[in-house]
Order: C-alpha cells, then sequence, then structure tokens
C-alpha cells in the first residue's frame, strides 16, 4: 500500500479522499489555488503545494505542475479525484512516465471512452444496447442537421469529449438545430478543448440508470445500481440507490452489460457505465465515466464498502476486496446536492461568502460530504457546490422523509441555494411514489416551487422581533455603559409622547413594503399588528444564539442572521418551521432605499461574475422581447441574456473574451421617447 498520496483536485471531493487516506495511516498532499488558500481540503492534507492562480486552465488543469508537486513531496501515487484531470490519458501517462502511479484506469481504457462516439463503435461490437444516432467522424452542420432529421425529433446533442450536461443541448425542431448545434459546439470547445458532437434520439420520458462497476487485473464485478434521473440542465440533483422497481432481472442484465463494457476496453479501478431507461423497461447505453462519480457514497451505503479504499487497493496492485457473489443490497440511500444556485432563476449559480452554515449532523443514517465550512467563499471559478448530503435508511420512503426534514433544517446565509427545492421534491407525492424520469423537475416546476412563494406573516414577524430583540441588547450594552443605568433615555419600552409605547419596523420582500408595528402592553407582553391582523407574541435569546419565539398559540425555535449585503441594504434570513425567508430591512432614514433607477430598466446587468464568449447584438440593432444578446459563461456554464423588452441597442459595454463584475452594465437600451 502507498504511504503518501497527492490529491489532483479540491472541495468535497479532495476531503473526502483525505477521510480515507487517514483512516489507512496514508499521508496527503493537497493541491491548490489562489481562490483556495484558506480551503478545507488545504487545512485536513498532511501538506499542501500551491499550483497557480484561480482559473483551472492556469492551476488544477497543469499536469506537470501537480506531478512535479507529487515528485517533491514524496507522493508515490495521485489520486484525481472527478472533474479536472480525472479523465485526462495524457496525464495518466505522463504520471507513468514520473514513476507516480495515477490512481485511475489505464490510459488506454480513458481514451477508449474518452470520446462517446468511439464508445458507441466499442460498445456496439460488445453488444451493449445503443440508443438510435449518428456518431460518425463527419462533423459538418449539414450532415448533422440531416442525420437529426433522420433519427427524428426531438433529438438529443452531445458534446463527444466530456459531460456534466456541459455541450449538451434537446432539439425539439429541424428549425432550432443550426442554433442548437452551435452552441453546443461552442461550450464543448470551451470545456473540453473539443467540439465534437454526436447526434441522439431523445426519449421523452426516460430514466437515467448507471451501474457501478469495478475491476482489478484478474476480474470485474459490479456493485447494483444508481438512479440518478432527477435532474436540472442536464446535470444530476438526486441520486438514490438501488434504482427504485428494479427488478432481479433487469438487475442483473444491465450489470453483465455494464461489465461487459469495462471488458471490452480492458477496465482497471472505478467506473460507472450509464444508461437510459425508457418506461417500458429497455436500457440503451449512454457514456462510461472512467473516474469515480459524484454519487459513489449511496453504493457506498447500500453495499458497506468505501470504493475509494477499493481504488487505492487496486492501484497499489492487489484485488478487490468482494467477489460479486459476497455483494448485497441494505437498505436505501438517497444523495442531494445542495447547490449555491438559485432556482427560480433558472438555476442561476450564486457567489458569495458563506457568512452563515448549518450542516446536518453526521450519524448512524446520515453522512455529508462537503470542502467549505462557514467562512468561505464560493468563487466563480468552480463548481458552485456546498455538500453533498447522504440518507441510509431501511427502504425509500423513509429516507426521503429523512432527506426532507434534513434538508428543512439546513441554514446557509451568503448565498442562495436550492436547499428548499431538495426539501420540496423529497417530500413530493409524485416522486415519493415512484415517478421518476429525467423531465420530473420542469413537468412538476409549479408544485415544487410553490414553496418559494412571497414572505408570509409569520415571517414578517419572526423578523421584526429579531429586531426588537437586537434594539433591546444594544440599548442593554449602552445602560450598562453610562453612569446612569437608570435614565429614561435607556428605557427600552418604545415610550412616545401622548401615545403607548410601540415600534414600526418596515421590510421589503422584493417589490412589496411592509410596516409591523410592534406594541408595548400593560402587562409587559407584545402584539404585532400585521399585513392581515394582529398578533400577540413574545420573544427572548437561547442560550444557543437562536431565538424562542411566541406567536399566537405557537412556541417555536428559530434562527435569524442579520447580514449588510453588497449593495449596503441590511438583509435579514429567517429559518423556521423547515423553511426559510430573506427580508431586507427598511431603513426610513435611507432615501435612496426609495428612489427608482432608471438604469435597472434601460440595460441588461451581469447576473454573477463570468466572461463574455459570443454577442448576437450591436449598437442601432433593434431588439424584440426574449431576443438573444449576449452569451455569458459562468461557474462553467453559458447563460444566455435575452431583451426583457422590444428596444433599440443604444450601446454594447463589453467585447467577447471580456471579463464582468456581477452587476456590470453590458447591453444599454435607447430610452424610451
Amino acid at each position: 500500500m502507498f504511504s503518501k498520496i497527492l490529491i489532483a483536485n479540491r472541495g468535497e471531493i479532495a476531503c473526502r479522499v483525505i477521510k480515507t487516506a487517514q483512516r489507512l495511516g496514508i499521508k496527503t498532499v493537497a493541491v491548490y489555488s489562489d481562490a483556495d488558500l484558506g480551503a478545507r481540503h488545504v487545512a485536513m492534507a498532511d501538506e499542501a503545494v500551491h499550483i497557480g492562480p484561480p482559473a483551472a486552465r492556469e492551476s488544477y488543469l497543469l499536469g506537470d505542475r501537480i506531478i512535479e508537486a507529487a515528485r517533491r513531496t514524496g507522493a508515490q501515487a495521485i489520486h484525481p479525484g472527478y472533474g479536472f484531470l480525472s479523465e485526462n490519458a495524457g496525464f495518466a501517462e505522463a504520471c507513468a512516465a514520473a514513476g507516480v502511479v495515477f490512481i485511475g484506469p489505464p490510459p488506454a481504457a480513458i481514451r477508449a471512452m474518452g470520446s462517446k462516439s468511439e464508445a458507441k463503435k466499442i460498445m456496439e461490437k460488445a453488444r451493449v444496447p445503443l440508443v438510435p444516432g449518428y456518431h460518425g467522424d463527419d462533423q459538418s452542420p449539414d450532415v448533422l442537421a440531416k442525420e437529426a432529421v433522420r433519427i427524428g425529433f426531438p433529438v438529443l446533442i452531445k458534446a463527444s469529449a466530456g459531460g456534466g450536461g456541459k455541450g449538451m443541448r434537446v432539439v425539439e425542431s429541424a428549425a432550432r438545430f443550426a442554433d442548437a448545434l452551435a452552441g453546443a459546439k461552442r461550450e464543448a470547445k470551451a470545456a473540453f478543448a473539443d467540439d465534437h458532437v454526436l447526434v441522439e434520439k431523445y426519449l421523452t420520458r426516460p430514466r437515467h440508470i448507471e451501474i457501478q462497476v469495478f475491476a482489478d487485473a484478474a476480474s470485474c464485478l459490479y456493485l447494483f445500481e444508481r438512479d440518478c434521473s432527477i435532474q436540472r440542465r442536464h446535470q444530476k440533483v438526486i441520486e438514490e440507490a438501488p434504482a427504485p422497481d428494479m427488478d432481479p432481472a433487469r438487475r442483473k442484465a444491465m450489470g453483465e452489460a455494464a461489465v461487459a463494457a469495462a471488458q471490452a476496453i480492458g477496465y482497471r479501478g472505478a467506473g460507472t457505465v450509464e444508461f437510459i431507461a425508457d418506461q417500458d423497461g429497455t436500457f440503451f447505453f449512454m457514456e462510461m465515466n472512467t473516474r469515480l462519480q459524484v454519487e459513489h457514497p449511496v453504493t457506498e451505503a447500500i453495499t458497506g464498502q468505501d470504493l475509494v479504499e477499493w481504488q487505492l487497493v487496486v492501484a497499489a496492485g492487489g484485488v478487490m476486496p468482494r467477489r460479486q457473489d459476497e455483494l448485497r443490497i441494505d437498505g436505501h440511500a438517497v444523495e442531494v446536492r445542495l447547490y449555491a444556485e438559485d432556482p427560480a432563476r433558472n438555476f442561476l449559480p450564486s457567489t458569495g461568502t458563506l457568512v452563515h452554515l448549518k450542516l446536518p449532523e453526521e450519524g448512524p443514517h446520515v453522512r455529508v460530504d462537503t470542502g467549505v465550512r462557514q467562512g468561505d467563499t464560493v468563487t466563480p471559478y468552480y463548481d458552485p457546490m456546498i455538500a453533498k448530503v447522504i440518507v441510509h435508511d431501511r427502504d425509500r420512503v423513509s429516507a426521503l422523509r429523512r432527506m426532507a426534514v434534513l434538508m428543512g433544517e439546513t441554514e446557509v446565509v451568503g448565498v442562495t441555494t436550492n436547499a428548499g427545492l431538495l426539501k420540496a421534491l423529497c417530500s413530493h407525492p409524485a416522486f415519493v411514489g415512484g415517478e421518476i424520469d429525467t423531465g420530473f423537475i420542469e413537468r412538476h416546476r409549479e408544485t415544487l416551487f410553490a414553496a418559494m412563494t412571497p414572505a408570509d406573516d409569520h415571517a414578517f414577524a419572526i423578523a421584526t422581533l429579531a429586531r426588537l430583540v437586537e434594539w433591546q441588547e444594544a440599548a442593554g450594552d449602552v445602560a450598562r455603559a453610562s453612569d446612569d443605568p437608570w435614565s429614561p433615555w435607556n428605557a427600552q419600552n418604545g415610550f412616545r409622547l401622548l401615545d403607548e409605547g410601540h415600534d414600526e419596523v418596515r421590510w421589503k420582500d422584493g417589490e412589496r413594503d411592509v410596516a409591523v408595528v410592534v406594541r408595548r402592553l400593560r402587562g409587559g407582553g407584545l402584539r404585532l399588528e400585521l399585513p392581515v391582523g394582529t398578533l400577540d407574541a413574545a420573544v427572548q435569546r437561547a442560550d444557543d444564539g437562536r431565538l424562542a419565539m411566541r406567536l399566537g398559540d405557537e412556541t417555536f425555535v428559530a434562527t435569524v442572521v442579520r447580514r449588510a449585503a453588497n449593495d449596503g441594504g441590511i438583509d435579514y434570513t429567517l429559518f423556521a418551521d423547515g423553511r426559510s425567508r430573506r427580508l431586507r430591512l427598511v431603513d426610513p432614514l435611507d432615501v435612496t432605499q426609495y428612489e427608482a433607477t432608471a438604469s435597472d430598466e434601460t440595460a441588461v446587468r451581469a447576473p454573477l461574475p463570468g466572461k463574455i464568449i459570443d454577442l448576437r447584438v450591436k449598437a442601432g440593432d433593434a431588439v424584440s422581447k426574449g431576443q438573444p444578446l449576449l452569451v455569458l459563461e459562468a461557474m462553467k456554464m453559458e447563460h444566455t441574456l435575452v431583451a426583457p423588452f422590444d428596444a433599440t441597442i443604444k450601446s454594447v459595454r463589453y467585447a467577447v473574451g471580456e471579463q464582468v463584475a456581477e452587476g456590470a452594465e453590458l447591453v444599454e437600451f435607447e430610452a424610451a421617447g
């Protein structure tokens, strides 16, 4: 076994590999960019080596720099994690040439599966079922368009060299094919330095089922399946194992097909063979990921195995710890990906500092894989995942119920997250009942997003009571520091001349402006005047810093986090009853909060930091509402910004290739005359 390994990755996968290495007594070396100087994986490792600036192409994708770090620190092997260099055959060969073991498959296997087109040809020879499509070398737009017509719409355009939803477009008709092809090729070129694509028949209600395979020098086996059908923008959101409604015969057929795929390329180590399955039970090969997958923890949960340990054992020349007939399925596991993103804004990634972070506690049923801590920053340079939360329980319903509760208790302030959507998904009757396919989120968007409604009276009441506690605590500090603590100026009773004591607090919830009046009753209680009526209340600070509240006949504990926003305003984020809300405190002395900003109505601004990669308009152009203006690349994804209304372009402020900050004015419109 190795005595020291280097992890050529970052974030939660680096931390996850380090945990297994530590358990096995193996020393670890982390690598980090300027953006990750204080990152969790750097703190966890025994050693850390700086490898460059924040951009991945200048740090985590520089194989020679990483190999040099391994040689300099005496690491005998490199674990690539997933993403970055994990499926780079050239990097695997360079490791071997440098005398460093690559903890992954042989370079030839990576190359065989690295091109989706070549992989399809190999699978066809191995008699693995394939989706009807075109996987040829002729990449001319005319040929691809003709093949799409032959296959029959809808079709799926996919980047041949990669995955993760990048370079992927669903096309419903021939009229939309050219634009979709251009976008897919451009995104594939940016992500994988290869714009080769393939075109396949798009199944309208498919399931995404993948098989975990593992091989050593002598044999290959499968560790059952995972269902990864719940997706947004072609990227997975929830994964579970085993797949619901999977009968033993189908499991065996898919497992054996996956093993045949791995054996056809002389595979070694951990890999995943991904299938697309129709509702009638038929399945087709999609691709093989020649690495460990993000969702591997659900497989570990139901099998009781540590796949990273298996990787280390096999890479060191050993044999797999189990045979096929020794593997059993125990219970059901569900994994959710907690992202810094805004589901209500088409899952737009969110950046910022994690000023407050409360993830579920690990225990017999719960595992949390994360690469961040409170105080860390989610930057625009890397994937915006905050954590993976994994639940293992006796059955699927129990696991989903437990996960829904955990997502309701998750607290993140500083970025917008998908926690509310994850809770809604795990408690949605259709999903719990077994309705599963890749279009589930879009089909049930209305009910899933119903939880993201405007704040109710309870939210305004909670925020107001939190504000009141802040006033009382500040006044108490002033009183204790004064020469006369009993001075009426130190009173905390909201005194008003010729009126009973009261305070008024104003909030904004989107465009809604709400005033809440707090009246102090003679008996010592509080009465809140809310938009739809009055409510008696009480509040006090608990020992753990949370607020113990009574609203009417209801008692509960809430977490309220006050945060200064980037625009100078003050936001209050509330967590109570498994829900979260964010309200803006209205300062009556700040007149700018009441002034309309005309520029907001005459320009399109950058929703997050990124790089302009395509411009569709120029000054003087007339555009209609919904017309694409430009494409912004941020957090490894393309974001097309469109005209909010019919207008004439006055100016385009940036050129292709330029970096822009969040909020930057990108396209200005002529003022309406």
